[in-house]
């Protein structure tokens, strides 16, 4: 066989392949043309059946809900029907309510119209009545003026000159009388009370001045401690800020500061340099250096020792420094620390006695002067400058106002500020204290007796027990006997406003009458 048969064999198999697969392509088609359209069909009808199930399911609910809605309406009405018959019915109570009141107002509208008639006629005859008093009145006034010669006028100052007589007597009397019993007996109760807190409360009085005086080996060291040209001196003086006085006093050197901390840390450095020998300026400002942080350790101990011994806990870290400062205050030669530490004691010992909370009286008794360790610092007095360091470091309300209050800048509020204000005299005015300097003695004693001297009456006077004490003699002519008490209790009121003064001071008033005749 050539090949021109074979291709032409091959040429008619593939197209009676291709033939054949239209044709069974074809048929393929016809056929699921066919069972789709029967399979549309069979949905068609079942379409239908679900939509009339539907429409009857439909038709079923609509009456059910047909059925419910009249019986729901039927309710509502049957229940508005009942409810407007009861409003009718409390409308118709009302309204006899009503209707009851209005007759009873007219009939009390009746009573009170009567009444105002017959209070009318009560009036006139009243004011008939008080005519006829004042002519009976009168006519009785001028008939006693006819019988005591007297005006109404004269008549009228004539008692009132006796009624004031009598009632300043009286009056004089009663003062005195109240005066005595309260005094009598709140001197013994403080007396009891004061005497007690004061026996239980022994503490040592520390006088210091202003200037520290330092010991030398020999007159030699205060070459070495000057310096070649003065540099180590100025040295010392620069960094500790104190002045060094050095005459002629043997063997011996002052150092003179208003602060007392640099005071100290100056003559603890000045005792370790001469004990080590080596005196330079570089020296000089290690061991200041070391001073200081000396000081520094000393004052937060001073400070730990007067919490613990007041059994104050609690307080502030910067507060427990400048208590420890204090330890290095004076205040007219009384050590500031031991004076705030008795002050606490004290007014610890008064509150626990009146049942008032001692922790409370402790922590303002040794916070009262805390103002002083700051005062060289900040301008103002110790009192608002305490009250400043103690608010910003969250003290509570009673310490303020008793650190506020115990020199009598403000009225004591409080039993606590009273307790301090009285513990603070207390230890100010025991023997031996403080010193008081004598120009302000003076002064004190010099404006007391002026105080004196100015009211009517005074004739002398005279102050003694180193002004505890002032005794006036008053002329017999212008003050009398009734007088007296309430001349003296002014005079104590007005020393009182005007006076700073420690404890309290006795006014002693002394009136003499004398007679004089001559035997011929």
């Amino acid at each position: 066989m050539d090949s021109s048969t074979i291709i032409y064999c091959a040429i008619t198999f593939f197209v009676t392949l291709i033939v054949a697969g239209a044709a069974a392509f074809f048929i393929g088609v016809a056929y699921r043309k066919k069972t789709a359209e029967t399979e549309i069909g069979s949905a068609e009808d079942q379409a239908k059946r679900i939509v009339n199930e539907a429409y009857k399911s439909a038709e079923a609910k609509k009456k059910e809900l047909l059925i419910e809605a009249k019986e729901e309406v039927h309710k509502l009405r049957t229940e508005a029907e009942r409810d407007i018959k009861d409003r009718r019915t409390e409308v118709s109570r009302q309204e006899r309510r009503i209707q009851q009141k209005e007759e009873s107002l007219d009939r009390k509208l009746d009573n009170l119209e009567k009444k105002e008639e017959s209070i009318q006629q009560k009036h006139l005859q009243v004011e008939e009545r008080l005519e006829e008093a004042e002519k009976l009145k009168k006519s009785q006034i001028d008939q006693l003026e006819r019988i005591s010669g007297l005006t109404a006028s004269q008549a009228k100052e004539q008692l009132l000159e006796s009624l004031e007589g009598e009632l300043t007597h009286e009056k004089a009397v009663k003062i005195a009388n109240f005066e005595q019993q309260l005094k009598d007996e709140a001197e013994e109760k403080a007396r009891e009370m004061i005497s007690m807190a004061i026996s239980r409360c022994a503490a040592d009085h520390v006088s210091e001045a202003t200037v520290s005086v330092v010991t030398l080996p020999s007159d030699e060291m205060k070459g070495r401690i000057i310096g070649r040209e003065g540099r180590n001196i100025r040295a010392l003086e620069t960094l500790t800020g104190v002045d060094l006085i050095i005459d002629d006093t043997p063997e011996a050197i002052t150092l003179s500061s208003f602060d007392p901390v640099r005071r100290e840390i100056a003559r603890l450095s000045l005792e370790k340099l001469i004990t080590d020998g080596r005196i330079h300026p570089a020296r000089i400002e290690e061991t200041v250096e070391k001073a200081t942080r000396e000081v520094e350790n000393r004052i937060k101990a001073e400070g730990e020792r007067a919490m613990m011994e007041t059994n104050v806990h609690g307080l502030h870290h910067e507060l427990v420094k400048l208590l420890g400062r204090l330890r290095y205050r004076t205040s007219y030669g009384q050590n500031v620390l031991d004076h705030s530490i008795e002050v606490a004691h004290l007014a610890g010992i008064m509150a626990a006695e009146l049942g008032v909370d001692v922790t409370t009286a402790k922590r303002a008794g040794l916070l009262h002067d805390i103002g002083k360790a700051l005062s060289h610092e900040i301008e103002g007095s110790h009192v608002q400058i305490g009250m400043d360091v103690c608010r910003k470091y969250k003290e509570n309300a009673q310490v303020l106002h008793a650190i506020e209050a115990h020199h009598g800048d403000v009225e004591t509020k409080t039993v606590v500020a009273a307790l301090v204000q009285a513990a603070d005299a207390i230890s100010a005015a025991r023997p031996g204290a403080r010193r008081e300097n004598l120009e302000n003695y003076i002064k004190r004693v010099e404006k007391l007796e002026e105080i004196a001297s100015s009211f009517d009456g005074v004739e002398k006077c005279y102050a003694i027990q180193a002004g505890r004490e002032i005794r006036i003699l008053v002329k017999p002519e212008v003050v009398k006997d009734d007088e007296m008490v309430i001349v003296a209790r002014e005079i104590a009121k007005r020393i009182e406003s005007e006076l700073e003064y420690p404890g309290q001071i006795k006014v002693n008033m002394i009136r003499e009458s004398r007679a004089i005749d001559y035997a011929k």
